[in-house]
């Protein structure tokens, strides 16, 4: 293995080869949910290095983890243990390569961070409106390996929908540039689909082109505390209906989520969350005018208090206000971690289902482990719960996972499943929800999946044994 490291040294420089010490930043994931030991951490500069690299570990038949900035939940961009694997950096690929203001589109290097791409298309006149609690450390290259998804979905779609392009290393060291930028391109089968969401098993993500979109003339946050999930859903097809693509975020928060927040953060001061056992915090982006834009709001909330969806609501009255309503919907993960160890679930469920589902899975978990209790929120607009539970209010959390956390699971997922629903809405499959997959994908799909890694990886040096079972 040395002659391997010497020969990665040579193509990215002796400073950008970490090994010890140097290498245990990379080798932790953001939950410590995973420790690895890699053979090194190798920081390419340029994606000509990033296909040498490739190139060499393949030639020695050495695994290769693709990592951004190791900010994903799901431990798939750490190496496992046996000190064998190459952890592939692409933080120093953070270039913005240009913006194209009549194509509407950016094109950046994969260790963009998101917050940076953001602001750049801001000072541009633009929007980029991929927006998650991780933006300020995240790369877009990890965003679009595991297909992010974040606030704004229920608008403008998934990290796949907001990319027309990919330049890509292969697992046999080719440079495959597909960054035209186009919108319409019926030349074959989308290869750019299949690498978006692959999690880097298929290729090496180290460039992209995304669309941009005006900027809105404001934008407006409303915090509403309704009785039930089912006026939560109707309260969303009235938003629907009189927001149309105004409707840029709805999201979904429990009273006890919200009590975790106020116990562990109460500077953030939290409104209405003893009133109602919801609360949904809605966010429009309109293009005329902020009084348009209010209008548009009260005559919604309007309506929702008369036909009694609504039992309280507030329209932000500054853009600081809401900043501070939208910093409580995202502490509370944070908050969630000061009350102890938790076990976590990114789900996905039809709109229409989620008030059945949520009653199902809280009274199986109930009966089945008395005493848990229930962090749901998410973004109810596209149907994507984080349908938590955290350790009864007395005990030993840590212990209480460990018991406990492969019963619990499995209950939420067979759920998940009789609701027609998904075990991975936004975070991905990685190493954590690998040995769940065959028990809830169907084996054509996993047989089609297969072929797929196969085709682009023969050799299975490309983050082997995440998403699928390692080849063998």
């Amino acid at each position: 293995m040395s002659s391997v490291i010497e020969t990665l040294a040579g193509i990215v420089g002796a400073a950008h080869v970490l090994r010890g010490e140097d290498a245990s930043g990379y080798e932790q994931d953001w939950r410590r949910r995973a420790q690895g030991r890699a053979l090194c951490v190798v920081r390419p500069g340029s994606t000509q290095e990033v296909a040498a690299v490739v190139q060499a570990c393949a030639a020695a038949r050495v695994a290769i983890v693709p990592q951004g900035g190791n900010t994903g939940l799901v431990a798939g961009s750490v190496p496992d243990g046996t000190s064998t694997q190459v952890v592939l950096s692409l933080r120093r690929m953070a270039a913005v390569r240009a913006v194209d203001p009549h194509n509407m589109t950016i094109t950046v290097e994969a260790g963009c961070i998101l917050q940076t791409l953001q602001e750049t298309a801001d000072a541009a006149g633009f929007l980029f409106p991929l927006s998650l609690g991780a933006e300020g450390s995240c790369t877009i290259g990890g965003n679009l390996a595991t297909n992010a998804g974040g606030t704004q979905v229920v608008r403008y779609g998934n990290a796949r929908e907001l990319c027309l392009g990919v330049e890509v290393v292969t697992a046999q060291g080719q440079v495959w540039d597909g960054l035209a930028g186009l919108r319409k391109d019926n030349t074959g089968y989308d290869l750019r689909d299949l690498i978006v969401g692959s999690e880097g098993t298929l290729g090496i993500i180290t460039a992209a082109t995304l669309r941009l979109y005006p900027k809105p003339a404001a934008q407006l946050t409303a915090w509403a505390a309704v009785p039930s999930l089912e006026d939560a859903n109707r309260l969303l097809g009235l938003a629907h209906q009189q927001l149309a693509a105004g409707l840029t975020g709805f999201e979904l928060m429990n009273q006890f989520a919200l009590g975790l927040v106020d116990r562990h953060y109460p500077q953030l001061r939290v409104p209405m969350w003893r009133e109602q056992p919801w609360c949904v915090l809605l966010e429009i982006s309109d293009h005329e005018s902020e009084a348009h834009a209010r209008g548009l709001f009260e005559r919604l909330l309007e309506t929702a208090f008369e036909q009694g969806i609504v039992a309280d609501a507030i329209v932000a009255e500054s853009i600081k206000q809401a900043h501070d309503l939208w910093h409580i919907r995202e502490s509370i993960t944070l908050a969630q971690v000061e009350e102890g160890f938790n076990i976590k679930h990114d789900i996905s469920i039809p709109v229409s289902r989620i008030p059945d589902f949520v009653r199902a899975a809280d009274a199986a978990l109930t009966q089945a482990v008395p005493g848990v209790r229930f962090v749901n929120f998410g973004h109810l607009g596209d149907g994507n719960l984080h349908y938590n539970i955290q350790a009864p209010a007395e005990g030993d959390s840590r212990a209480f996972v460990q018991q406990h956390e492969e019963q619990i699971t499995g209950i939420v997922y067979d759920t998940v499943s009789a609701f027609g629903g998904s075990i991975s809405a936004e975070h991905g499959i990685g190493e954590l929800k690998r040995h769940k997959l065959p028990l809830h994908k169907s084996p054509v799909a996993l047989d089609l999946m297969r072929a797929v890694k196969t085709a682009f990886d023969p050799l299975d040096i490309l983050n082997p044994g995440r998403v699928l079972a390692p080849q063998g």
